[in-house]
């Protein structure tokens, strides 16, 4: 894999420090989640976008109001409902004032989606049709209306959240539309002594509100680009394809749990992530090159989405996150 330049140690180091300190403010939002935090920190800082599961109240909204907030970027929410229509997301076309000839001209008023963060919240509870109006956006980084397009902002990430334990009234998310997702995050209730740290955060005030801006303009988007420094060696690419292959039941490479319990393994767009995830991954340990310890840190969240039980693993209940685990330890002991 070509790189532009390798990453010194003096930006390897300011890249550390400066996830370091972003870490430490988005952990002061959400008591107990650490892992949670850093994996969404790691995502963004790729350039993805990302899925949060998990049942309401465990304090996603506020997750992401703390990362826009210390970060610099513009913010908007779309709360998904079954009435929502795709217009409502992308914006519309509207009867504006008299132009050159006296009558009133079309034009083009952006929807939420031209945020740099969007936050899609109860992403399942939107129709279809809805939910699709985030294809294009999610893939190409443009809205298309009445035939022209409009460029959204650069950076730009769709962090959306479901919940997993109602159903009624909801939506599942197609597998094209979940592969657009670089990696999807479980968010777990926190244990007693961190629920009780997050009562008192947030028991007369929401902590998002107090977080100031961490990095001065445009270090968050240095640091997206230092990524592309980092060196990312062919036996790496590799053992991220294997494993990647792994989950493929019908494959030479298949792992036995892929065999015994999965459907359909992971995309190509897998393989691609798990690498620009390993990357960040490596500057934040303070390295220049990635080592199969990061592809390890990111394999979980970037293929719990992209994999589908069999039925009758399905029927019995099986935990992705069981299998998957069971692929991961036997891609560890090939080597």
């Amino acid at each position: 894999m070509s790189v532009a330049r390798l990453a010194s140690e003096g930006d390897v180091a300011r890249f550390r420090d400066d996830f370091a300190r972003l870490l430490q403010v988005l952990d002061g939002v959400l008591a107990g989640q650490s892992t949670l935090v850093r994996d969404l920190l790691v995502a963004v800082l790729a350039g993805g976008h990302v899925l949060l599961e998990g049942p309401p109240g465990l304090g996603k909204t506020s997750l992401v109001k703390a990362l826009a907030r210390a970060v610099g970027v513009s913010m908007a929410r779309i709360q998904c409902t079954p009435d929502l229509m795709p217009s409502d997301i992308t914006g519309s076309e509207v009867l504006a004032g008299e132009g050159a000839r006296g009558t009133r001209e079309l034009e083009f008023r952006p929807g939420p989606v031209f945020a740099s963060l969007v936050l899609v919240d109860e992403i399942n509870r939107a129709t279809p049709r809805s939910q699709s109006a985030l294809l294009e956006a999610m893939q190409e980084r443009q809205v298309t209306c009445a035939g022209v397009r409009h460029a959204l902002p650069s950076p730009f990430w769709v962090l959306a959240t479901q919940n997993p334990i109602e159903f009624e009234g909801t939506y599942p998310l197609p597998e094209a539309q979940l592969d657009r997702f670089m990696v999807k995050l479980r968010v777990d209730y926190p244990g007693r002594d961190a629920l009780v740290e997050l009562a008192g955060r947030t028991l007369d005030e929401e902590p998002a509100q107090g977080v100031a801006l961490v990095l001065e303009s445009g270090r968050f988007q240095q640091m997206m680009a230092q990524a592309r420094d980092v060196v990312v060696a062919r036996g790496v690419t590799e053992a991220a394809a294997a494993l990647v292959l792994g989950t493929h039941p019908g494959g030479d490479g298949a792992c036995a749990a892929a065999r015994a319990h999965l459907r359909y393994g992971a995309s190509p767009r897998a393989l691609q992530s798990l690498l620009r995830l390993a990357r960040i991954h490596a500057l934040a340990d303070g390295r220049g090159h990635v080592a199969r310890e990061d592809l390890l840190a990111g394999a979980l969240p970037v293929l719990r989405h992209r994999v589908l039980l069999g039925i009758d693993s399905e029927l019995a209940e099986v935990d992705t996150d069981a299998v998957l685990g069971q692929v991961v330890d036997e891609w560890t002991q090939r080597g």
